[in-house]
């Protein structure tokens, strides 16, 4: 495994020599972070997978162009970027995948320790959750952004642990269908808060 830049610059050279030695240690340098980046993002391992392929192979087809005097990271997640939004836009024209990304996205804004969804996509859900019956509502949120426990919940409400699941389970699906009533305002949100997921996890690998 590379573990300096000296290295990292020459395996660089080398790859612009069509060396595939030096191409297969760069993949493996670098393949692990990105691969946990993407799958952040795309929530879905074969999907992810199928993207690092793709990137690292236009890294190879690519490789002449590469700059070997500059930090390689960069390059790297401007691939990845572009490549994860494309697979966005693909997104929102298949309707079958609409669907995936609707759930998935729901799953993971209604985390209570998610700071990284922008203003926008937390009033869409604002107002989903505004369309809860009140019970399940207070369950939700208690829940959901308070990161109480059912049996916290309960008590609180002075309801059974089973109501709580039930309520959580019902909300979560209101959620979702009012996502899908609302589609393409939350692909417009979603897939612009691609980009600044990535941006961020760059800063934090780079």
């Amino acid at each position: 495994m590379v573990t300096n830049n000296l290295n990292i610059v020459f395996l660089l050279k080398q790859l612009q020599l069509g060396s595939e030695q030096a191409f297969a240690k760069i993949y493996d340098h670098f393949s692990r972070p990105l691969y946990r980046n993407i799958l952040y993002l795309v929530k879905e391992e074969e999907v992810a997978q199928e993207i690092l392929q793709e990137l690292f192979l236009h890294v190879w087809t690519q490789r002449a162009r590469v700059d070997a005097e500059k930090t390689f990271w960069p390059y790297l997640y401007k691939v990845a970027r572009w490549l994860v939004l494309k697979h966005f836009r693909k997104v929102a024209q298949d309707k079958r995948l609409i669907e995936h990304l609707i759930i998935t996205t729901v799953d993971h804004v209604t985390n209570a320790e998610d700071m990284l969804i922008d203003q926008e996509m937390h009033a869409l859900l604002a107002k989903a959750i505004e369309n809860l019956p009140p019970q399940r509502k207070q369950v939700f949120k208690l829940c959901k952004f308070d990161g109480k426990s059912y049996q916290e919940a309960s008590e609180i409400l002075g309801i059974s642990t089973e109501t709580i699941r039930n309520q959580i389970v019902a909300a979560n699906r209101s959620v979702k269908e009012y996502f899908r009533l609302n589609n393409d305002l939350a692909i417009l949100l979603i897939t612009p808060g691609v980009a600044c997921l990535l941006t961020h996890n760059i800063t934090l690998l780079a």
